[in-house]
C-alpha cells in the first residue's frame, strides 16, 4: 500500500492551509514500539503511529464551513484541490503526525478486549487562534493495528450519515464531536450491509471528524483490566491537565472530581438526546466521550413514532439494550465501568458510589426540566407536572406518533378556547400521527382530557401565547436529520450528484427556524421509508 509523502511541489501545494499543529498526545504519552502496521494486540503503548493509505481518486462531496472556522480555514481554502487532497489522506501536511489510538470496550455489555482506532487515524493536533486545541481524525482512511479482521476502510453511505449528523447535532445545541469534510475516494470497498453473506461492492468515503479529544472510556478500560496501573495514572494525569485543567493537578481528590464532572457531562448529553429524540444506537464505552460529547455515529436514528422501546440498531434488534429510553440508564451503567476502571488511582469504593448515585439525581433533575421547557412551562413543578408529562408520553405511544412533529405543533395551540369535543379540535396533531384512522373515541377523550389539564397548568405561568410558543420552538425543533432523508441524498450521492448533501446540510445549520422554503422537509416519514435500509434500522456495516 502506498502511503503519503511530501514532495517540495507538494508542499508548496499545501501552503493553503496554515495549519498550526502541536502533537500533544504523541509527544507526552508512551507510543506503539513496533513500526510495522500489521494487525496484533498493542501493549504498554496508548497509540500506534500509522499512515493514511493514498486512495486513486478523491472528490469533494461536502464540507462543513462552520467546523472549517474552528480551524482557521477559510471557504477558499477548502475549495483548493490541496484540501481534498490532505483530507482524504493523501498529502501530510508539515507538523502532522499520524496516530490511531490504543482502547477496549465493552460491547453489548460484555468485555470485547482490545478494540482501538480500526478506520480511524489522527493527523494531528491543531491549535487555532483562539489557543483551541482540536484533533483532526480520518475515519476510512486505511488499516491500522488496530482493525483486526478489516480493512480500514468506510463506504460513502455511512460517512455521508456521520458528516450530516455531527452537523446536524451542533447545531441542535447537543454536544457532540464535529466533521469537517467527507470525500469519495474514488475506489470501491466490499461490505456486507445485512451481514446475511451478500457482500456487494460500495463506493468508498473518509470523513474527517473534528473534537477536542477523541479519549473515549475504553482508552482507560484497557490499561486498567490489563493492570498497566502505571500507564493508566499517566493517561488520566495527562487528560487532567489537558482537557480538565480547572480541576489542578492530579491527586486522589482531582480523580474523583474528573469522574463525577465525567458523569455530569454524560448526564447533560443523554439529556439532550431524549430532547430531540435521537438514539445512539451504539453506546458500548469505546462510543462513549470522557468529554460527554456525541461520537462515533454509526446506526443511531431519531425518533419518528414515539417508542421508547425503538433502536436504530438491528443487532440490537433483540435485546434492545440501546432503546431510545433505556439510554439513560446505559450511560450510568458505562459510568460504572468507568469507574471501575480507574478505582486503582482513588482505592476508594464509596466516592465512585456517590458520583454514580449523582449522576442518576442530576439526570432526573436535568430530564424534568427539560421536559418542562419542551412543554412551554416557565419551570418545573413536581406536584403538577410529573403526572402531565407521564399521561402524555404513555398518550404518544397509544397511536404511532411523530415525536418531532407533534412538540412542534404543541406550541401552536392556544390557551384560551374550548378544547373539547369533536376531533376537528386535534387538527394541529392530524400531520403527526401516521395512522389518523387509528383515533378512538377513547383516544380522543384522554388526549382531550391531557389537554385540559395541560392549559390549565400553562395558566398558571401566565405567558402570552406568542412568547410561549418562541420559548418552546427554542427546544423543539423543527427539522432533524430523518433517515430517509440522509438515505435520498445517499442515493443521489451515489450517483454522483451531491446537492443534496449540501441541501441538508444547509437545512441542519437552522433546526428552530421555520424555513417556509423547505417546508417539505417537515413532514412524516414517508410509508415506502418504512422497512427500506437505511431509512428504518441500520446495521453497523460502513
Amino acid at each position: 500500500m502506498k502511503t503519503p509523502t511530501s514532495t517540495q511541489s507538494e508542499k508548496q501545494l499545501l501552503v493553503p492551509l496554515p495549519l498550526r499543529f502541536d502533537n500533544k498526545f504523541v509527544r507526552e504519552l508512551p507510543g506503539d514500539q513496533q513500526a510495522d502496521n500489521y494487525r496484533r494486540q498493542v501493549t504498554g503503548a496508548c497509540y500506534s503511529r500509522v499512515q493514511p493509505t493514498q486512495v486513486s481518486d478523491p472528490k469533494l462531496v461536502a464540507y462543513s464551513r462552520e467546523t472549517a472556522a474552528l480551524l482557521d480555514l477559510s471557504q477558499e481554502a477548502c475549495a483548493t484541490p490541496s484540501f481534498t487532497e490532505v483530507f482524504a489522506g493523501n498529502r501530510l501536511l508539515p507538523g502532522m503526525e499520524p496516530f490511531a489510538m490504543c482502547y477496549g470496550g465493552h460491547q453489548f455489555g460484555n468485555w470485547a478486549g482490545q478494540l482501538g482506532d480500526g478506520r480511524a487515524i489522527n493527523l494531528g493536533e491543531v491549535i487555532n487562534d483562539q489557543g483551541e486545541r482540536w484533533i483532526i481524525q480520518l475515519k476510512g482512511a486505511g488499516p491500522t493495528p488496530y482493525s483486526r479482521g478489516a480493512d480500514g476502510l468506510a463506504v460513502l453511505r455511512s460517512s455521508i450519515r456521520e458528516f450530516l449528523c455531527s452537523e446536524a447535532m451542533h447545531h441542535l445545541g447537543v454536544p457532540t464531536s464535529r466533521a469537517l469534510s467527507v470525500i469519495c475516494s474514488g475506489e470501491l470497498v466490499e461490505r456486507d450491509m445485512f451481514y446475511d453473506g451478500h457482500p456487494q461492492d460500495e463506493p468508498g468515503a473518509i470523513v474527517c471528524r473534528v473534537a477536542p479529544s477523541f479519549l473515549r472510556f475504553g482508552n482507560y478500560e484497557i490499561l486498567s483490566l490489563r493492570g498497566e496501573t502505571t500507564l493508566l495514572k499517566q493517561l488520566v494525569d495527562y487528560t487532567i491537565r489537558t482537557d480538565f485543567p480547572h480541576l489542578g493537578e492530579p491527586s486522589t481528590a482531582v480523580y474523583l472530581e474528573w469522574f463525577r464532572e465525567i458523569c455530569r457531562s454524560t448526564a447533560a448529553m443523554i439529556v439532550h438526546w431524549m430532547r430531540v429524540g435521537f438514539v445512539h444506537g451504539v453506546m458500548n464505552t469505546d462510543n462513549m466521550s470522557i468529554l460527554g460529547l456525541t461520537i462515533d455515529y454509526g446506526p443511531y436514528g431519531w425518533l419518528e413514532g414515539y417508542d421508547a422501546n425503538w433502536t436504530p440498531n438491528t443487532t440490537d434488534s433483540q435485546g434492545r439494550r440501546y432503546s431510545f429510553g433505556n439510554q439513560p440508564h446505559i450511560g450510568q451503567w458505562n459510568l460504572l465501568q468507568l469507574a471501575n476502571a480507574i478505582y486503582p488511582l482513588a482505592n476508594q469504593a464509596e466516592p465512585f458510589k456517590e458520583a454514580l448515585a449523582m449522576y442518576n439525581e442530576l439526570f432526573f433533575k436535568e430530564w424534568n426540566q427539560m421536559m418542562a421547557a419542551k412543554l412551554g412551562f416557565s419551570t418545573f413543578i413536581a406536584k403538577t407536572d410529573e403526572p402531565i408529562i407521564t399521561e402524555l408520553l404513555d398518550i404518544l405511544q397509544l397511536v404511532e406518533t411523530d415525536m418531532t412533529i407533534f412538540f412542534r405543533q404543541l406550541a401552536s395551540i392556544p390557551t384560551s378556547g374550548d378544547h373539547t369535543g369533536p376531533p376537528e379540535t386535534l387538527l394541529p396533531f392530524r400531520d403527526a400521527w401516521y395512522q389518523p384512522e387509528a383515533i378512538t373515541e377513547d383516544y380522543q377523550r384522554r388526549i382531550d382530557n391531557w389537554l385540559d389539564t395541560y392549559i390549565t397548568r400553562l395558566h398558571q405561568d401566565n405567558l402570552p401565547d406568542e412568547e410561549r410558543r418562541t420559548r418552546m420552538n427554542r427546544v423543539n425543533p423543527k427539522y432533524v436529520l430523518r433517515n430517509y432523508l440522509a438515505q435520498l441524498a445517499i442515493d443521489k450521492a451515489e450517483n454522483g450528484d451531491f446537492s443534496m448533501v449540501d441541501e441538508l446540510l444547509d437545512l441542519v445549520r437552522r433546526p428552530y427556524d421555520e424555513q417556509p422554503e423547505r417546508e417539505h422537509f417537515f413532514c412524516k416519514r414517508p410509508e415506502w421509508a418504512r422497512n427500506r435500509a437505511g431509512c428504518s434500522m441500520l446495521s453497523c456495516s460502513s
